[in-house]
């Protein structure tokens, strides 16, 4: 069916909709990392601009920019960090809670698994926030994704 649809002139656009936007998120960084771009570009939702910023406190990334494509729709520019040579500051980044299958944690729990220097971060009452600062506030919450 979509090979009928590529060859008809009549279809000019092909909607790509996603079951999970913020693991297509952290995919287009990897991807971005891996291809060694300067920048990313991802449609605009609050919760990626969220996790977006948290990565930038926590210097993963250079920087973070909402761009207005017009009067409707806005992208995440994600400015990629490289450091010693041209290594990806994120050697890793991973999704924990998938739609199907939701991950909470309490803030006593520690993520295993990972390397010792990974950060988890959680959307809590309060917003997204790392596992320190989870621990500290003694909240608990859904855990986003880990990132090394």
């Amino acid at each position: 069916m979509l090979k009928s649809l590529v060859g008809n002139p009549t279809c000019e656009y092909i909607k790509v909709t996603h079951s999970d936007p913020i693991a297509d998120m952290l995919t287009r960084i990897r991807n971005g990392l891996l291809g060694r771009k300067k920048y990313i570009k991802v449609p605009h939702s609050k919760i990626k601009e969220e996790i977006a910023k948290c990565l930038d406190r926590l210097g993963f990334i250079h920087s973070v920019e909402v761009q207005e494509t017009d009067s409707i729709k806005k992208d995440i520019v994600i400015y990629l960090k490289y450091v010693n040579k041209g290594e990806p500051a994120i050697l890793g980044i991973r999704r924990q809670s998938k739609p199907g299958c939701r991950f909470y944690s309490s803030h006593s729990n520690k993520i295993t698994g990972y390397p010792q220097h990974s950060i988890s971060l959680y959307t809590t009452s309060e917003g997204i926030i790392t596992d320190q600062e989870a621990k500290k506030r003694k909240l608990g919450g859904e855990v986003i994704c880990t990132v090394w």
